[in-house]
């Protein structure tokens, strides 16, 4: 058939061409065009591309993370000690225990802060009944001051003034005994002449008699007189001793108010001693609370103290190990950080489980590694020799990717960052 004869391959084409010269040797075989060449051309090409973009890819995939076995588990350790001194009577977990925040740890013998405690309350009662009562005396001091002060200026203007009116009596009474004596002499001589003219028989023995009484009356009267004066001179005396009394009680109320500013003084003193006493009493409360020493965060506890030690304000007692706050430190050659950012996904291994967990770049250290060493390098010499530096790059976990705990502090991981 026509079609099967064209639809022969070229293997049965060049078999019957052979058939047919070997038959016919004159004849001479027909030309056969390398087909094959161009199928195996047209490999390589197709072999080329696939490595090309296999190529492209893979360097797309490498070029996508920067790696590193240089890296750790880290946290923040946290020391427990004791803030005052004493005896350790309970230790109430083990090591390796995992403990909540607030847990009681240890507990110190409060027996001494107790009677501290006590000691300082009854300070601070008496220390405010004190000060009660210099503050009642303060008003009452002030009040009395400015009544001593009112009244002994009152008594000093009495005082004046009974002596003025006592020196006035006084001179009332020296007048009236001038005129009293006055009076005398004139009745005394009326007696004389009368004597010498009833000794004549001249006047009436009734009129001398009248005169002897008159004369006697003027002397009564010169002689009551002067006691008015004396009493007047008296009266003068008491007020001008009244007067003394009163300015020396006006100069001690005067110094009243200097007597209240000491009682102010005082109270004050005395409140300021309340509070003392009082912030004495806050400390005594704060050292018997600290006689219990309770977890600062979630963690497990390592390196315990026992019953029966005695210790002193700063001596470590145990560490708590947070295993819910860890991190991952790795430290990475600083010709890794080109396309490195914060945010950037991270995968770790841990070595030790062989686990994969899940992460972040949380930030990228501010300085190589060396330089926080104790001895940093020192290329001042002239010897530099360069070599490849690493920084530190923090790496937080995902949350709920260490729920099981087994990722330990300075245990060694692999970090994977992906930069797109």
């Amino acid at each position: 058939m026509p079609d099967q004869e064209t639809a022969k391959s070229p293997e049965s084409t060049a078999s019957a061409t052979r058939n047919a010269a070997a038959e016919n040797p004159a004849t001479p075989p027909p030309v056969a065009y390398p087909r094959r060449r161009s199928y195996n051309r047209w490999i390589i090409v197709a072999a080329v591309a696939v490595l090309l973009v296999g190529g492209i890819f893979l360097w797309r995939y490498l070029s996508g993370f920067e790696s590193t076995d240089d890296a750790q588990v880290d946290v923040h350790l946290y020391p427990v000690s004791a803030r005052i001194s004493g005896y350790v009577q309970a230790v109430h977990v083990e090591d390796n225990e995992y403990v909540q925040e607030g847990a009681t740890l240890v507990e110190i013998d409060p027996k001494d802060y107790q009677v501290a405690e006590a000691k300082a309350q009854a300070n601070l009662e008496t220390a405010e009944a004190s000060a009660r009562a210099l503050n009642i005396d303060v008003p009452i001091s002030s009040v009395d001051t400015n009544s001593q002060l009112k009244f002994t200026s009152s008594d000093i203007e009495n005082a004046k003034a009974a002596i003025a009116a006592s020196e006035k009596q006084v001179a009332a009474a020296g007048a009236r005994i001038q005129e009293a004596e006055a009076e005398n002499v004139k009745a005394q001589d009326d007696v004389q002449r009368y004597h010498l003219l009833l000794i004549q028989d001249e006047v009436p023995k009734q009129t001398y008699d009248h005169a002897v009484a008159a004369a006697q009356t003027d002397t009564a009267a010169v002689a009551a007189a002067k006691a008015d004066e004396a009493s007047a001179e008296q009266n003068v005396l008491q007020a001008r001793s009244r007067l003394s009394e009163a300015i020396a009680r006006d100069e001690s109320a005067q110094a009243g108010p200097q007597r209240v500013a000491s009682t102010r003084a005082r109270a004050l003193s005395a409140v300021a001693d309340e509070r003392q006493k009082r912030a004495e009493l806050d400390q005594a409360e704060l050292n018997l609370g600290y006689t219990k020493i309770f977890a600062p965060v979630s963690g497990e506890v390592t390196k315990k103290v026992v019953v029966g030690l005695n210790v002193d304000p700063g001596e470590q007692l145990l560490t708590v190990v947070p295993l819910d706050q860890i991190w991952i430190t790795a430290n990475f050659k600083e010709t890794q950080l080109k396309d490195m950012r914060p945010g950037q996904k991270v995968k770790i291994t841990c070595d030790s489980n062989g686990r994969s967990y899940q992460g972040h770049v949380d930030s990228i250290s501010g300085a190589t590694g060396p330089l926080f060493s104790l001895l940093p390098p020192e290329n001042a010499t002239g010897n530099y020799v360069k070599i490849v530096q690493r920084v530190p790059v923090k790496i937080v976990l995902e949350p709920g990717e260490n729920r099981d705990h087994q990722l330990r502090p300075g245990m060694n991981v692999e970090a994977k960052v992906y930069l797109r």
